[in-house]
């Protein structure tokens, strides 16, 4: 007979097996917080200096935009909420409606231009890659921005066609994307039945990935609120009241920007993604885009942040904007 105290006890097999299972899974945690840093925190950089990058890719254009934008603004008339140039013609205007914690409040950005091509895109830190970010703010002010509203966060994923100024940054079709055109239209297209490079034979500018299309020929599009832009670890519902942001046309080279602030009971309790769409119906847009929302909902004019986002006038950093410059 073996020996009493040579038999390992029953408590002693299960204080092993709860020890080995709390560092299986604390090593598995471990894995899984080094995996999320990695996808939703570190920086990695594909381009770090953007400016070089579009100049060569573009040749000319890039200094013929510059020079225009130089000139114009020396003629420029800017008011609190206004700002008219030989290129652009921007008003700003505040909209409030309901009552109590059912108010929300938003914020319309006309604009007229003279030329397409006057919209610019800028990134964080003059960098291309995931996980840069800077507020809409400052990205603004290093572009010397007189108007700027939050992109569509495109460093958040590693898919999408991203075209901006004119070059090409990525080529990975997966959503609903909106396309800016030289000759100032702006159309709504699937991303997965064409290329980067057909787009811009095309004659595109400018491109968004996020999503999703609200209005379709002036209507409300069907299905806006079952739409999921990504489906990323740590992405939030897009659906119910939100702060948003969104862009859409009424004619050609006149565009209608919109960012509604919310989760602030009794200032803006934010908006369904069909309550954006009939917003910017009321608005006149015939095509129109839901952008990146939430705490990056931001409007930028004239030096100052427009909108209070979240009702604590603090901005969250993104990794694009649109603009104008001065």
């Amino acid at each position: 007979m073996t020996p009493l105290k040579n038999k390992p006890r029953k408590g002693s097999r299960v204080r092993r097996a709860v020890v080995a299972g709390a560092v299986a899974l604390t090593l598995s945690a471990g894995g899984a917080t080094a995996w999320a840093l990695d996808r939703f925190v570190v920086q990695h950089v594909e381009i770090s200096d953007v400016s070089a990058y579009q100049a060569s890719q573009a040749g000319t254009s890039q200094s013929t935009t510059a020079a225009t934008t130089t000139d114009s603004s020396a003629t420029a008339v800017t008011t609190d909420t206004s700002y008219v140039s030989d290129s652009s013609n921007i008003s700003i205007s505040t909209v409030t409606t309901g009552s109590g914690d059912s108010t929300v409040t938003y914020y319309v950005a006309n604009v007229v231009l003279d030329d397409a091509t006057t919209l610019q895109s800028a990134f964080a830190n003059n960098s291309f890659g995931e996980n840069i970010t800077e507020t809409t703010s400052t990205i603004a002010e290093a572009n010397n921005a007189v108007f700027a509203i939050n992109g569509d966060y495109y460093g958040f994923r590693d898919t999408g066609i991203v075209i901006r100024n004119g070059v090409v940054f990525r080529d990975d079709g997966a959503r609903q994307g909106l396309a800016f055109y030289r000759d100032g239209t702006v159309r709504v297209y699937d991303e997965t039945a064409t290329t980067a490079e057909q787009l811009l034979a095309d004659g595109v500018w400018n491109t968004l990935s996020f999503g999703p299309s609200l209005l379709d020929n002036g209507e409300v599009a069907g299905g806006v609120e079952d739409v999921e832009v990504d489906t990323n670890f740590g992405n939030h519902s897009i659906q119910g009241e939100q702060p948003r942001t969104a862009v859409g046309i009424t004619d050609e080279n006149h565009l209608v920007f919109v960012v509604v602030d919310g989760r602030s009971p009794g200032y803006s309790s934010g908006v369904t993604m069909t309550g954006l769409a009939e917003i910017m119906q009321g608005l006149g847009a015939t095509t129109a885009y839901n952008l990146d929302g939430g705490g990056s909902s931001t409007m930028y004019f004239n030096g100052e942040l427009v909108n209070n986002p979240l009702g604590e006038n603090k901005e969250r950093g993104t990794s694009d904007i649109l603009y104008i410059a001065r």
